[in-house]
C-alpha cells in the first residue's frame, strides 16, 4: 500500500495524545471526540479531492451540486464543517461550539448519519481544539490514501483506546487478529451478519474485508445487523461503519432481555466477543423466551451458556456461529454440561480453538474460539469436530500483549479448510507453515496442534470441548526447552487431571449413596 499506515497512525496519535497530558478528561471521555475529529479529518479529505477533480472536469453552466459529490461515492461536507473553516474561525470563537455545529451540519446531509456523531467538543478547551485541530491538519494524509488505509487508522486509534481504558475499552474493541481469525473461519461470504455484543463493529468491518479480498463487493453481498447495550458504543459502531463506507441496522438495547432484530433461525453467519462469566442475570425475564427454548435455561449464575444458546438460535439451518469465550465454559458442569452435551449432539459445533493468554487487552486469560455449523449435518463432519491448540502461535506486540500474525491467521483457517476438504489459501505466506505440518496437502491429526475427535471420543471425555484434552503434547526437541512455555504446558495438564479427579470424586460419591440407598 503506497501510503505509510503505520508512521500516519503514529504521529496522528501522537497528536491526539496531547488531550491526556494537557486536559484533565479521561480517556473515556476524550476517545469519542477524537475519532469524530479522525473521521472529520478524512471525510474533509476525500471531499477536497473530490472537490477538485469535479472543478476539473465540470461545466462553467452550472455548479457542482452534492448529486455529483455523492456519485462519487463522497460523503458531502457543508462549508460549516470543512476542516479549513474550523481552522480559520476568528480569535475568542468558540471553537467547542463550531464544531458541535459542524458535525449537526453533517448529519442534515447525511441521513445515514443522524445522531451518530459526537457533539460533546463545548466540554474541552478552546486552546487544546485548536492544537488538535491544527496537529491533524498537519499530518499530511498522502495522495493515494484509501479508504481502507484510513479504516485501519480508526481501528488503530480504537485499539490504543481500548489499551489505555482497560475494562472499558474491552468492551467495544475485539484485537483484530482474532477477529480475522474468526472471519476466516466462517467465511461470511454472503447473507446476513449478526453480532448481539457488536461494540465498535470490529466483526462487521472484518467481514466487509473478507468479501474485498474475495472480489466481491460487501455493500452488495452482506447485510449488518448489530445490538449493542451502550448508546455511546452504538454511535461508535455505527462511526465505523460509515467510516469503512459501510451501513447497517445497528440499535441499542439489552441483548439478555431483548431480541431486537428477531433474531431465531434467521442469520447465515453470527460473530460476538461476548463479556465472560457475567452474574445477576434476571432469568426470571427470559423465561419462555423463543432463544433459550431448544437446549433450556442454565440454573448456574453465570452468562456464559445464555450467550451460546442466544448465538445457536440466531443461526437459520445452514448458518455459522464464531464467537469468543471463557476457558471455563468448555468443561463447565452441571447444567451447562447437559446444555453442552445437546449442543455437541445437534451436530452443530464444527471447530474449538483454544488461544493463549495476553491476547484481549481487558484480560491476561487465554480464552477459547467456538465454530458453531448448522449446515454440517448434511456433510462427512457430521459426528465430528475439529480441536485446534493455538495458544503456542502467536507474535509478541510489547512485553504484555500478543497478537496473530497474517502468516498465522492464514496458518489457522487453512487447518479448518484442509479438515472441511476446502481449497487453501497462501496468499499470506502459510506454504512452508503448510508444507512442514501437513506434506501430503491433506489433513491429519498433529499432536500438540489439532485433532479430529468423534462424537463418542467426546462423549468419553464428559462432553469436554477443551482442546487440550484431544490434542495432546507435540514432541519436543531438548534443545527448544523454555521454561516459561513448559510451566504453561505443565499447568494446563494439571487442570485437566484435576477435572477428571473431580469427575471421579463426583463418580464415588454417586455410586456410594446408591450403595448405601441398596442397603
Amino acid at each position: 500500500m503506497p501510503a505509510n499506515t503505520t508512521d500516519l497512525e503514529k504521529r496522528l496519535w501522537e497528536a491526539a495524545d496531547e488531550l491526556r497530558a494537557n486536559s484533565r478528561l479521561k480517556s473515556s471521555e476524550y476517545s469519542i471526540p477524537v475519532l469524530g475529529l479522525i473521521f472529520l479529518r478524512y471525510a474533509d479529505w476525500k471531499f477536497t479531492h473530490a472537490e477538485e477533480e469535479l472543478k476539473n472536469i465540470g461545466s462553467r453552466r452550472r455548479g457542482i451540486t452534492k448529486a455529483d459529490y455523492q456519485a462519487k461515492g463522497v460523503m458531502y461536507l457543508p462549508d460549516a464543517a470543512r476542516f479549513s473553516t474550523l481552522l480559520n474561525l476568528p480569535g475568542g470563537a468558540d471553537i467547542g461550539k463550531a464544531i458541535n455545529d459542524a458535525m449537526r451540519a453533517i448529519e442534515a446531509e447525511n441521513e445515514e448519519l443522524k445522531d451518530i456523531l459526537p457533539k460533546t467538543y463545548n466540554r474541552l478547551e478552546n486552546d487544546l481544539l485548536f492544537d488538535l485541530l491544527k496537529n491533524f491538519n498537519k499530518v499530511e494524509l498522502g495522495t493515494d490514501l484509501s479508504g481502507d488505509a484510513f479504516g485501519k487508522i480508526y481501528e488503530y486509534f480504537l485499539g490504543k483506546f481500548a489499551m489505555s481504558e482497560g475494562q472499558k475499552g474491552g468492551e467495544f474493541f475485539t484485537p483484530t487478529s482474532v477477529v480475522k481469525l474468526i472471519v476466516e473461519v466462517i467465511e461470511p461470504y454472503h447473507g446476513r451478519i449478526y453480532d448481539p455484543a457488536c461494540g465498535s463493529g470490529g466483526m462487521f468491518i472484518q467481514s466487509a474485508s473478507f468479501v474485498e479480498k474475495h472480489k466481491k463487493n460487501p455493500s452488495t453481498e452482506i447485510s449488518i445487523y448489530g445490538q449493542e447495550k451502550v448508546g455511546e458504543t452504538v454511535r461508535l459502531c455505527r462511526m465505523n461503519l460509515a467510516v469503512h463506507g459501510l451501513a447497517g441496522d445497528i440499535r441499542q438495547s439489552n441483548t439478555y432481555y431483548e431480541d431486537i432484530h428477531k433474531s431465531v433461525n434467521k442469520f447465515d453467519f453470527m460473530m460476538a466477543n461476548p463479556p465472560f462469566n457475567v452474574d445477576k442475570v434476571d432469568k426470571e425475564k427470559i423465561k419462555g423466551d423463543p432463544r433459550v427454548s431448544k437446549f433450556g435455561m442454565p440454573k448456574a449464575d453465570n452468562a456464559n451458556y445464555l450467550w451460546i444458546h442466544f448465538f445457536w438460535s440466531a443461526l437459520n439451518e445452514t448458518g455459522r456461529a464464531g464467537f469468543v469465550m471463557a476457558n471455563s465454559a468448555s468443561d463447565a458442569r452441571g447444567t451447562e454440561l447437559e446444555i453442552r452435551q445437546k449442543l455437541i449432539q445437534s451436530h452443530a459445533v464444527d471447530v474449538m480453538i483454544a488461544v493463549g493468554s495476553n491476547f484481549f487487552y481487558t484480560v491476561t486469560l487465554p480464552c477459547t474460539l467456538w465454530f458453531l455449523d448448522k449446515g454440517k449435518v448434511d456433510t462427512i463432519r457430521r459426528d465430528k469436530v475439529l480441536f485446534l491448540d493455538a495458544r503456542h502461535i502467536y507474535r509478541q506486540i510489547d512485553r504484555a500483549h500478543r497478537e496473530f500474525s497474517t502468516e498465522q491467521i492464514e496458518f489457522l483457517a487453512n487447518i479448518v479448510r484442509l479438515y472441511r476438504s476446502e481449497a487453501v489459501e497462501t496468499s499470506n505466506g502459510s506454504q512452508a507453515l503448510l508444507a512442514e505440518k501437513f506434506p501430503q496437502g491433506q489433513y491429519i491429526d498433529v499432536p500438540g496442534l489439532c485433532k479430529v475427535a468423534t462424537l463418542e471420543e467426546i462423549a468419553a471425555q464428559g462432553w469436554s470441548l477443551n482442546p487440550g484434552r484431544y490434542v495432546g503434547v507435540a514432541e519436543r526437541v531438548v534443545d527448544d526447552f523454555d521454561f516459561a512455555e513448559k510451566l504453561e504446558e505443565l499447568n494446563e495438564e494439571l487442570e485437566v487431571l484435576n477435572l477428571e479427579a473431580r469427575e471421579l470424586e463426583e463418580r464415588i460419591a454417586e455410586n456410594v449413596a446408591k450403595l448405601l440407598e441398596q442397603s
